[in-house]
């Protein structure tokens, strides 16, 4: 099996030194990704400047772009043949319930999905225990390659920062939902001209049992497959009629 492998956190971070370490003892790996930080970066493209990819010492490649930027870049120019696989990972922090809308690292997986691979994005609820998210990632890896999954659904792993043998399980789960994020906070900076942050994410709204919210929080791997379709099929009938009563 050949693996792209990127992230969002970086080329440099450490999650996706223990993915890659973990994957390329049963598969061929290619580390694609960013130069820099992009968490957050979501699906965004470099379209107005050129991207440049660097061979790095320990054979990883950064690329000046965000994280779809890479994966793109990766697949079309980059890897050596085509790989069967793209694992985005291992994000620094959980992505759960609206998480996923922002992440780069589910976004890096969602290129995979777009340009006809299968793909994963795995996140640590934490910053400690990659090895456990790592091991839970080429678990359910090693597995797809006897037991394939829809090629349509691109599948979001989150993993508590527990050690290994402390984790509960794994549990297929659907997306929660957070409560509204803090409000961005006014600062100053030394010039005395204002500068804003984003406050914290907000605390699970939508985290009862059956969600990734509640998995995670029991010690649990949680698995949820994504689709990229968005279209609001519940809606379509009742637009319609909506539709039909407007007078041009």
């Amino acid at each position: 099996m050949k693996i792209l492998v990127s992230n969002d956190d970086g080329v440099n971070a450490k999650g996706i030194k223990v993915l890659n370490d973990e994957l390329s003892k049963f598969a061929t790996t290619q580390v694609i990704a960013p130069d820099r930080n992009c968490s957050g970066a979501s699906n965004s493209l470099t379209l107005v400047n050129p991207l440049r990819a660097e061979t790095l010492a320990n054979g990883y490649m950064a690329v000046n772009g965000t994280p779809t930027d890479s994966v793109h870049l990766g697949i079309s120019q980059l890897f050596d043949g085509t790989p069967d696989l793209v694992v985005a990972g291992i994000n620094h922090g959980a992505n759960l319930g609206d998480d996923v809308l922002y992440s780069g690292t589910v976004a890096a997986a969602t290129e995979g999905r777009h340009m006809g691979l299968p793909a994963i994005a795995v996140s640590l609820a934490g910053s400690k225990h990659f090895k456990t998210a790592a091991v839970v990632a080429a678990k359910f890896i090693q597995r797809l390659v006897k037991h394939p999954l829809n090629s349509d659904q691109i599948i979001n792993i989150n993993v508590p920062d527990l050690p290994i043998e402390e984790l509960q399980g794994i549990k297929v789960t659907r997306l929660g939902h957070r409560h509204r994020a803090e409000t961005m906070k006014k600062m100053k900076d030394p010039w005395n001209r204002d500068i804003f942050w984003y406050g914290s994410l907000g605390p699970g709204l939508d985290c009862g049992e059956g969600t990734d919210f509640d998995a995670v929080e029991r010690g649990y791997a949680s698995i949820t497959p994504l689709t990229v379709d968005m279209t609001a099929y519940r809606s379509l009938m009742p637009m319609t009629e909506w539709v039909n009563e407007l007078k041009l």
